[in-house]
């Protein structure tokens, strides 16, 4: 189990270990974007990763690929549909804007 913190909200989530980011936001606020289901594909979930990168799963090609083609992408950037948690450290993570 990993703490997720959402910020701006600072509202705060149990996430078991394997859980995406998405399914876990998902939890907390139904109406986050979400376009192509969580196959990398619209990058409508783009997320900001402020603390806890190291207790996520790697970026893959793919999602290196979907973040490419986005506007506003920096170095803390990940799909959360991409993004699962390991359960080894908290996560902090900011809600960029809803579409």
């Amino acid at each position: 189990m990993s703490l997720v913190t959402l910020a701006p909200s600072g509202k705060e989530i149990d996430v078991a270990e394997g859980t995406t980011l998405l399914a876990a936001i998902l939890g907390a606020i139904p109406e986050f974007p979400h376009k192509c289901d969580g196959n990398a594909k619209c990058g409508s979930c783009h997320i900001f990763v402020l603390e806890g990168r190291k207790g996520l799963t790697k970026t893959t090609r793919e999602e290196n690929e979907k973040l490419d083609t986005i506007v506003g992408v920096g170095s803390k950037s990940r799909l959360a549909c991409q993004a699962k948690v390991l359960g080894t450290e908290n996560v902090k993570v900011e809600i960029l804007s809803f579409v």
